[in-house]
């Protein structure tokens, strides 16, 4: 592999390419349609290339490598310190061509199939709740204006709307009655497929011995046993649980200077679904941690005493997080006695 960097910015459309020498002098740049990309790429000697991590960078990346190329991915916000003069394409590459070649500059780990594919299920399955809850919103507060109120939760929402559709004493007109029944079906579709896309995130976890794993760890179930696979892999791209912790956002920002060390709330950096199932299986963890006698749910009742439940719920999922990190690359269920 020669020793050229290539500083690649990547569009749906219109790709535009910078390559530096040895020394980091600009020696070319050329600008590609999507379609010449790989035959492109093809006719070079295997180099290092660099690309933001974006939409599609994971795709490209590994259809560079197939090339035999080394393809770099790097944090946007890294790469923009590198930014002179005018946004424009060529500059933009330019930028994460420079960006690359810093010492110690954390890439980004590389996603596989199946994890994209898993990846892909959960923000499905969050957008068509996010869908589901939307809607019942809309419709409570339509049928608000009618004097028609509902008690709390979708569930309840779908179960009384037939006996509101049914009673024509309510006030309704014709039409509004007719649009309602529209909406009623598609709130009963919607949860039929949040039961469907969950029964398919079931089925791409079997043959996944990791997420198995997980599944011993108080806290997780299927959707965060999977939703951590889809991110952390194997485990291998991390030198230890600590630094998955930090790359999920459940570690202190950090605010010092002339040697005062000043801790602020958490870094809320990486992927913010991932955070929040950790946050939401830490909580029914802590929930119930008074009632058991283990090491791990002593820690956690002890903490809730002197931090408060909010603070010992984000603590445990801190905790939790480097658990997973564990179990994945030791290849052991979760162990009680080694938890704390």
């Amino acid at each position: 592999m020669n020793s050229r960097t290539i500083g690649l910015d990547i569009a749906k459309i219109i790709f535009h390419q910078v390559c530096l020498d040895q020394h980091g002098k600009q020696v070319s740049r050329k600008k590609l349609r999507r379609g010449q990309l790989l035959a492109y790429f093809a006719n070079l000697s295997a180099c290092t290339i660099a690309m933001e991590g974006c939409a599609s960078s994971y795709y490209w990346q590994r259809e560079l490598t197939k090339l035999g190329h080394r393809v770099k991915l790097l944090p946007a916000q890294h790469v923009k310190a590198h930014l002179r003069g005018n946004k424009n394409d060529y500059n933009d590459a330019l930028a994460i061509a420079e960006a690359s070649r810093v010492p110690g500059l954390r890439e980004i780990t590389p996603k596989t199939i199946e994890q994209q594919s898993m990846q892909a299920l959960h923000r499905l399955r969050e957008s068509t709740i996010g869908d589901r809850t939307a809607l019942s919103n809309q419709l409570r507060g339509l049928l608000a204006e009618f004097g028609i109120i509902f008690n709390q939760g979708i569930a309840t929402l779908r179960k009384s709307l037939p006996a509101v559709l049914e009673d024509a004493e309510n006030g309704l007109t014709p039409t509004f009655r007719d649009a309602l029944a529209l909406k009623y079906r598609q709130l009963c579709e919607l949860e039929q497929q949040k039961k469907d896309l969950g029964k398919l995130i079931d089925q791409a976890s079997e043959p996944h011995k990791e997420i198995e794993l997980l599944h011993s760890i108080p806290g997780y179930g299927p959707i965060l046993s999977s939703s951590y696979y889809s991110v952390v892999g194997d485990g291998k791209a991390f030198a230890k649980g600590r630094h998955v912790a930090s790359s999920v956002g459940v570690v202190p920002r950090q605010h010092s200077t002339g040697g005062k060390v000043v801790l602020l709330g958490i870094s809320k950096r990486g992927d913010p679904y991932l955070r929040k199932m950790l946050i939401n299986g830490a909580r029914s963890v802590v929930n119930h941690a008074h009632k058991k006698d283990d090491a791990l749910n002593v820690w956690v009742t002890r903490l809730v005493e002197k931090k408060g439940k909010n603070k010992a719920t984000v603590a445990l999922a801190n905790k939790l997080a480097r658990i997973a990190w564990a179990v994945i690359v030791s290849g052991k269920p979760y162990e009680e006695n080694h938890a704390v």
